[in-house]
């Protein structure tokens, strides 16, 4: 089960319109269950630096099967491993705000990152772009 183009097109497309009501610039990046790269947009304004971060905080959801806050408890928790762990991985593993799992009738299809915002910006776009109430289960991806 793969999380396909249209899928994560539908997904930016909902970022981008929560983001343009907050008023704010952000990068979206959304990845399948093995943390590559389907959609990467950076709005008009934002950080140059968020189309670096935004990927990596993706995939490194998909690679964990955790959202964003649960991964940085494991890091808070683990320091010494995730101090290395980005070795083993091939890419950095970054566990920050706005990052979400994607499911599909339960299973791990992929993820989403924003970042350019506030930390709570970032939370309430994805939040918003997959039809969650802040902090709840991810819901599924129609498909």
């Amino acid at each position: 089960m793969s999380l396909t183009l249209n899928e994560a097109r539908d997904i930016s497309l909902r970022v981008r319109e929560h983001a343009e009501l907050l008023g704010v610039s952000i990068t979206v990046a959304i990845v399948d269950a093995g943390g590559h790269v389907r959609v990467l947009e950076r709005m008009d304004g934002a950080s140059p630096l968020s189309a670096r971060v935004a990927p990596a905080k993706a995939s490194s959801c998909a690679l964990f099967h955790r959202d964003g806050p649960d991964l940085a408890k494991m890091q808070q928790a683990w320091p010494t491993v995730f101090a290395q762990i980005d070795q083993i991985a091939g890419a950095p593993i970054i566990a920050g705000a706005g990052s979400r799992l994607i499911r599909r009738d339960g299973v791990v299809v992929g993820a989403l990152s924003i970042s350019g915002s506030t930390p709570a910006e970032d939370d309430e776009i994805a939040d918003a772009a997959l039809g969650l109430k802040p902090s709840s289960t991810p819901a599924p991806v129609s498909g």
